[in-house]
């Protein structure tokens, strides 16, 4: 909970962000089609891919942040 409550905070500060700039309308697919998506479904899957990019981060952070005890501490001698 100490990554993923940060990153859901942050994803929904991303998102207010993106989308005061970007109109989900207007977005296009790799292949220059529209998306065809309701506005709806373009603010959820990007909140969720926002919030999965930020905990990932935070837990890259947490994970390079233990010391060697913590890190070592299951290992056999």
């Amino acid at each position: 909970m100490a990554v993923l409550w940060p990153a859901f905070l942050m994803a929904g500060v991303l998102e207010m962000i993106v989308f005061s700039v970007v109109d989900p309308q207007q977005l296009h697919g790799f292949g220059g089609e529209a998306l065809g998506w309701s506005s709806t479904a373009v603010y959820t899957v990007a909140f969720f891919v926002f919030w999965g990019v930020i905990a990932v981060a935070g837990f890259l952070t947490e994970v390079l942040d233990a010391s060697a005890e913590q890190v070592n501490r299951g290992a056999q001698p």
